[in-house]
């Protein structure tokens, strides 16, 4: 079994970073469309086009959260049922955010988990920051 491991400084507050991750409408304009609220055992789902063996439903619910530093939540949809947590140190530069996506077991999570890795790399490398740079805090 492995995981998905990315960490990222990001030159923005950690504040910022936290509402982009936490706000549904930000979140859907960085990762998928959604119904999150930041509240612990709300249970919600991330939307995406359908894929072999994939109905295009995650469904999720927030395990932890502790703002603005940590969100855990359940990442279950295909044959995954698995974890994602949002780690955010604040820097001096900004923000050190590191993404973990846990629990992908036996042959049927590989592939899954490869595609997952590219995603969540596309999220934090190029999407992340070109949202925070585009929604400056007024």
């Amino acid at each position: 079994m492995q995981d998905v491991e990315i960490t990222r400084n990001l030159s923005f507050p950690c504040e910022m970073v936290w509402r982009a991750l936490t706000d549904s409408p930000q979140l859907g304009a960085c990762l998928m469309p959604n119904d999150f609220r930041a509240e612990i055992g709300h249970r919600f789902t991330f939307r995406t086009k359908p894929a072999p063996g994939f109905d295009g439903i995650v469904h999720c619910e927030v395990l932890e959260l502790s703002p603005p530093e940590r969100l855990v939540i359940s990442w279950k949809g295909g044959p995954l049922d698995t974890r994602v947590s949002f780690e955010l140190v604040q820097t001096s530069t900004g923000t050190r955010l590191t993404l973990r996506h846990t629990g992908f077991a036996g042959l049927s999570n590989v592939i899954p988990r490869v595609a997952l890795g590219f995603g969540w790399k596309d999220l934090l490398v190029r999407k992340l920051p070109r949202h925070l740079s585009t929604h400056q805090p007024s």
